[in-house]
C-alpha cells in the first residue's frame, strides 16, 4: 500500500479524489465525493444519529478509513449544534501524503475560511488527541482496522474502508464483529457499500441493517444499528 501510485481525480460534483490506478479504485465516489460523503456519512449518518438521540451532549466516532479526512471535516462542518460535544477518531494504516491533501479542493467548495481546521487536522501528529474547537476533539490513529479492539466505546461508525472488490479481508464477518463489539447499546453504523455479503455479515452478528437510497452512481447503500439493552 505504502508504494501505490495515486493521482488526482476530479469527480462528476467537481471535488477531487485521489486515485489508485494499479488498484482501479478511488478513495471517494467519482460519481461526487462530497455529495457522496454528505449523503452517506452526514445525513444517513451523523444528522440521524442526532435525530435519534437529541438530548445527548456527546457523540464519539469512530471512521473506518481516515484517508482524504472529507468525512471528519464534513462532520465538523455539519455539526450544527454547539450543545453537542463530538469526540472523533479516524483510524488508518497507511496516511495520506500531505502533497496530495494539499492539492484538493474539499475546502474551496465547502466552508474556505475554515480552511485552516481541515489543515490542522493533517498536520496533527498521529496517536495525538487535539481539540480543534471547544467541541471537536480528534485524534487520528495510525493502525491496521484488524487491530480494532474496542468494547462499547462508540455511538455512531463511519464504515469507510476500500471496497470488497480490492480489500475483501476488510467486509467480514469478524471484522463487523469488531464494529458490533465496538459500538455502544443503540449505536449506529453507516457505509457506502451494499453489497449482499456484507449485509449478510452485519446480519450474522447481531447488527439490525437498512437498505437506504444511495449517493449518485450507486442505488443503495446501508445503515445497521445494534440492538438497545
Amino acid at each position: 500500500m505504502k508504494n501505490l501510485g495515486r493521482s488526482i481525480v476530479v469527480t462528476s460534483d467537481g471535488s477531487t479524489t485521489i486515485g489508485i490506478p494499479s488498484w482501479n479504485e478511488h478513495y471517494h465516489s467519482t460519481h461526487g465525493a462530497v455529495n457522496e460523503a454528505l449523503h452517506v456519512f452526514i445525513q444517513h449518518g451523523l444528522r440521524y444519529w442526532q435525530s435519534q438521540n437529541p438530548d445527548l451532549a456527546c457523540c464519539n466516532i469512530l471512521e473506518i478509513g481516515f484517508g482524504t479526512g472529507l468525512n471528519a471535516w464534513l462532520t465538523f462542518l455539519n455539526n450544527g449544534n454547539s450543545n453537542l460535544s463530538i469526540f472523533y477518531d479516524g483510524i488508518d494504516a497507511f496516511p495520506v501524503q500531505l502533497e496530495f491533501i494539499e492539492a484538493l479542493n474539499f475546502t474551496q467548495l465547502t466552508e474556505p475560511s475554515k480552511a485552516d481546521i481541515f489543515y490542522t487536522m493533517h498536520n496533527q501528529k498521529w496517536d495525538e488527541h487535539l481539540g480543534l474547537t471547544q467541541n471537536f476533539f480528534l485524534t487520528k490513529i495510525q493502525s491496521t482496522f484488524e487491530s480494532i479492539n474496542a468494547r462499547g466505546t462508540y455511538d455512531l461508525i463511519y464504515f469507510d474502508a476500500f471496497g470488497p472488490r480490492v480489500q475483501p479481508e476488510l467486509w467480514t464477518v469478524e471484522m463487523f464483529q469488531k464494529m458490533h463489539n465496538s459500538l455502544k447499546p443503540g449505536g449506529i453504523l453507516v457505509t457506502y457499500c451494499a453489497k449482499g455479503s456484507v449485509r449478510r455479515a452485519m446480519l450474522e452478528v447481531g447488527l439490525q441493517v437498512e437498505r437506504l437510497n444511495g449517493p449518485p452512481g450507486k442505488r443503495e447503500m446501508l445503515r445497521a444499528s445494534k440492538k438497545k439493552c
